[in-house]
């Protein structure tokens, strides 16, 4: 039994001081349910990504979901963590309850809650999703992490600062058009490529501009069986989704090949029998520049080593011949953790129905979502088509 999605709520993303974790999980949880247009009693189950680690004392917060409607008392409810890709961990979590027929109709929520504390705090958290023995218990933070990756990347194939910042600003001038990113500025290359007061060095070769946001925020979706799908007003279809875990330690691997997104990727596009060339647009995790250079050499966009030419030849702009992170991104958009995968799998959602405002494709036909946990540790692909 295949599962579609047929209803979205994306609330904006960036600072929310009036919202804590339960507020933002309601700003959007109901508008969903609205969104589908189901009867909040049909809903069978209901599955919450975020991952908490010490931004907010509530760990214990998968009934916050139950607070959209009455009705939704006494369903099941859980909590899904896995590091940044716990909002797809929960859409997963979701599909497979459906696939397997014990659930008809299934609400997932993605939330975080990361300004409630200070920056240093913040550091510590994310950091905790490392392998702590080795890294973080080191002093390892993941913008060292990412920027060990990129200097390892840089001794074998050039220095690609100029790459990065490319990234960064092709990010930002498509968040302008994102009206729930966090950053709605085209900051330009010239100064995501310059090391300033206001672009300082991050963890070499990182600047600020290589690095994604701190924010608040969520997203929800309704999901149906296929069958049930075809009542709803509109419904795109998980044509294949793959899950591919590698080690945590980054002693036992190494992390710039990228060898987990890379099996991710190969696995989504065998299972849904397409090829890389048949997508109209993917939405992929760029939590630092770096990663999405990695990831157009992991799902076959470029050669290893030669990720820089699909910024050459404008293949991964809006217009190109696969638009990558029309959304701005998470470089642009924000990063509230939990909120990550599902958002992804929602703004996808909004272009395969023409309802993606200002950051419409043209004639959408495939869409792609990589997710990413640490540091190519837990690796999400999804393939997702219009249904109907």
């Amino acid at each position: 039994m295949g599962v579609c999605i047929v209803g979205w709520a994306h609330g904006p993303f960036g600072r929310h001081d009036g919202l804590d974790l339960e507020g933002l999980v309601a700003s959007v949880s109901g508008r969903a349910i609205e969104h589908a247009g189901v009867p909040a009693q049909d809903i069978d189950a209901t599955w919450l990504g975020n991952l908490n680690g010490g931004f907010v004392p509530d760990n214990f917060c998968s009934s916050f979901v139950l607070d959209a409607d009455p009705a939704l008392r006494w369903k099941p409810a859980t909590r899904v963590e896995n590091a940044c890709a716990s909002g797809s961990a929960a859409v997963y979590s979701a599909c497979d309850a459906i696939e397997a027929g014990r659930a008809r109709i299934a609400l997932v929520v993605g939330a975080e809650k990361m300004t409630a504390v200070g920056g240093e705090e913040v550091t510590r958290v994310l950091a905790n999703a490392s392998y702590v023995k080795e890294e973080a218990a080191t002093g390892m933070t993941f913008p060292g992490i990412f920027g060990q990756m990129a200097r390892q990347y840089f001794s074998r194939y050039g220095d690609h600062r100029a790459t990065l910042a490319r990234i960064a600003a092709k990010n930002h001038r498509n968040g302008v058009r994102n009206p729930y990113a966090q950053v709605r500025k085209d900051l330009g290359f010239e100064f995501c490529n310059t090391v300033s007061d206001k672009n300082p060095l991050v963890a070499d070769p990182l600047r600020k501009t290589d690095c994604s946001l701190v924010s608040d925020g969520a997203v929800a979706l309704v999901l149906a069986d296929e069958k049930t799908a075809r009542s709803f007003a509109r419904a795109v279809r998980f044509r294949s989704r793959a899950q591919v875990n590698d080690w945590l330690p980054m002693s036992r691997r190494d992390a710039s090949e990228f060898e987990g997104p890379r099996r991710a990727w190969s696995a989504a596009l065998k299972t849904a029998g397409c090829r890389l060339q048949d997508l109209s647009l993917a939405e992929v995790h760029d939590c630092f520049t770096i990663a999405e250079l990695l990831c157009y050499e992991a799902m076959g966009l470029a050669d290893r080593g030669a990720g820089s030419r699909v910024l050459d030849d404008g293949s991964v702009s809006p217009e190109g011949r696969l638009p990558v992170n029309v959304s701005g991104g998470l470089k642009a958009k924000g990063h509230p953790i939990g909120a990550t995968g599902v958002s992804m799998h929602a703004l996808c959602a909004m272009q395969l129905t023409g309802q993606a405002g200002e950051m419409q494709v043209r004639d959408p036909r495939l869409a792609a979502v990589f997710n990413m946990g640490g540091a190519a540790v837990a690796n999400y692909v999804s393939i997702l088509e219009p249904f109907k």
